[in-house]
């Protein structure tokens, strides 16, 4: 019997506490417990242990998806095949999308994580059913997510990835299998979930706490997601910290740290130790737990919490790292040792000595998941697969227009040094966009002198500094006599600013004189970007299949094969690609 008819403890509701449609106590339904709730309407919607004839059902229509099964529908499920077929998907995402942005945003994250337990258990404990590796870190954490979604998927697991922010479209955050959720999953869950998220929002106002932010909220969806589509490998980026981040409610099998910097100090702490201190709540008693090189105080309280948690703890250049890396044109070579020694020479299509670093990070996580090495042909499947939009992105071309989501100094540092050695830009356009809690000057110090021009602009984001102040900022860091000669000047509109740059390249170029844009500083600023590529026609064309190109010089790297990974530009969201993003 499904769960329609009966309650969790297997009691006819008719024949229950509850007549009258109200209980039995003579208790209002509205002060009904979640539980209590959840046993009227049959148990949590993605418990699948208690309704076999739903599993069933949803057998039949995933053989239903499959055009060489036979097709037995009733009635009933035919019109409801039609109703599903005829939905428009898109806008139901678009619709679920803006109710999560009702909610406080990313920016304003609550130090808590039993709000959100709350309601994973509530819906079956969907935090539970996937194996997990949790990421964290300043800077690298979505590339290096990325990079070990696409491993364990060479490996042959059903993958999850949970990262934050999105560029252009909000399901490019939870990937099923490699790709994005596909609109109707995401909206669908959304719907299945809400009832839950909000009882546990009246939970929260009741006690005198704020309800479910939208991280909060989007955690609990990504999780339900994954056990919706039955991911043995879960990627988690954490959203800020790690401690008390919402994606702490799942325990780790394996927890990750990229190098970790000053960011968001007034969260998280105002030195290096206190900020790893805080990330490295991510360790659970006895994970693995994989590092990247760390300053020497990062590393010692990385070190402090695993011997109290019982973890054992491989540090990149003493248990895995890079063997060597050449540059290509499309990408990299590299070769990496794992946990157990290493592994052939394979194509990485992402741009930036970086990345090769990431590489071996992420490699590192999914051997000490499984607990044995990746065969080459897996590993070099998994390089070979792996994108991440946004960074070092060629977007355009005629002229080289490149994208990245460096948002604080040591991810600036990183971009330059990526920028000189894959790029032979003469002149280079620099479209800068900075959120009001970044450190300006540290960005601006690293990336003036790779610029001819600057032009300083805002995204939509309401955290975005306006254009005016931050070219007035610029203008303090570099003295009037620089700022004067790289000709700075401010642009109220992104897209203005996107034209403006591109038109300034064209002007610069001239015979033997090779011109690119670089658009940088946040993440809101680079989906923008990317979005009016695609709406006003000058999109890079995809790209990444072309052979790499192995000892290729500095300039010929990504510009001749572009990254194609990008969102689905079929229903692009320009106007909120994130609600308040650059979270480490």
């Amino acid at each position: 019997m499904s769960r329609d008819a009966f309650g969790r403890d297997g009691r006819d509701p008719d024949e229950s506490d509850f007549g009258d449609g109200g209980p039995g106590d003579g208790r209002d339904p509205s002060d009904l417990t979640p539980e209590e709730l959840l046993a009227m309407l049959g148990g949590a919607p993605f418990d699948a242990t208690l309704d076999p004839e739903l599993a069933a059902l949803e057998a039949q229509f995933a053989a239903d998806d499959d055009e060489t099964a036979p097709v037995l529908l009733s009635e009933r499920e035919a019109e409801q095949r039609r109703i599903r077929d005829e939905t428009d998907w898109a806008a139901e995402a678009d619709r679920a999308y803006e109710e999560l942005l009702e909610r406080v945003g990313e920016a304003q994250p609550e130090p808590r994580l039993h709000a959100t337990r709350r309601a994973c258990e509530l819906l079956g404990d969907v935090h539970e059913t996937f194996g997990m590796i949790h990421i964290t870190g300043t800077n690298g954490k979505t590339s290096t997510a990325r990079i070990a979604e696409a491993l364990a998927g060479a490996a042959g697991s059903r993958t999850g990835l949970l990262s934050s922010p999105h560029l252009v479209r909000v399901t490019e955050r939870i990937r099923i299998g490699g790709a994005p959720i596909s609109d109707e999953r995401f909206a669908v869950n959304w719907d299945d979930i809400r009832p839950i998220v909000e009882l546990v929002d009246a939970e929260l106002e009741r006690a005198g706490e704020p309800r479910l932010t939208f991280f909060e909220a989007l955690t609990v969806l990504g999780f339900a997601c994954f056990t919706d589509a039955g991911v043995e490998v879960g990627v988690v980026e954490v959203g800020m910290g790690g401690e008390w981040d919402s994606t702490n409610v799942a325990d780790a099998d394996v927890a990750v740290f990229t190098p970790i910097a000053l960011d968001h100090v007034d969260r998280l702490g105002a030195t290096v130790a206190e900020i790893a201190r805080t990330k490295a709540g991510i360790i659970k008693p006895g994970c693995a737990v994989v590092t990247a090189e760390q300053r020497p105080e990062a590393l010692a309280e990385l070190r402090r919490a695993a011997e109290l948690r019982g973890a054992e703890l491989r540090v990149e250049g003493d248990d895995f790292g890079v063997l060597s890396d050449r540059l290509a044109v499309g990408g990299r070579l590299v070769e990496l040792r794992g946990i157990a020694g290493p592994h052939e020479a394979a194509g990485l299509r992402l741009i930036g000595e970086h990345q090769a670093r990431n590489a071996a990070l992420a490699l590192a996580a999914v051997e000490s998941f499984y607990g044995e090495p990746l065969t080459d042909d897996e590993v070099a499947a998994g390089l070979a697969a792996a994108r991440s939009p946004g960074r070092l992105e060629v977007i355009g071309t005629e002229p080289t227009v490149v994208v990245d989501a460096a948002h604080n100094p040591h991810g600036a540092d990183r971009l330059a040094a990526a920028v000189r050695e894959a790029f032979a830009f003469d002149e280079l356009v620099l479209v800068l966009g900075v959120l009001a809690d970044k450190e300006v000057a540290g960005i601006a110090e690293v990336l003036a002198p790779l610029a001819s021009r600057i032009i300083a602009t805002a995204s939509s984001s309401s955290r975005a500094i306006p254009a005016w102040e931050l070219s007035e900022r610029l203008r303090e860091v570099l003295g009037d006599e620089t700022a004067d000669a790289k000709g700075l000047q401010s642009v109220d509109e992104a897209r203005d600013a996107f034209d403006l740059a591109r038109a300034e390249a064209v002007a610069l170029a001239r015979e033997g004189v090779s011109t690119g844009v670089l658009i940088t500083g946040s993440i809101t600023l680079i989906g923008e970007a990317v979005a009016a590529a695609e709406a006003d026609g000058w999109r890079a064309a995809p790209g990444g299949a072309a052979p790499l190109e192995i000892g290729a010089g500095p300039g010929l790297a990504g510009a001749a094969h572009p990254d194609p990974a990008h969102p689905d530009p079929a229903h692009p969201d320009p106007a909120r690609p994130d609600p308040e993003e650059d979270r480490a």
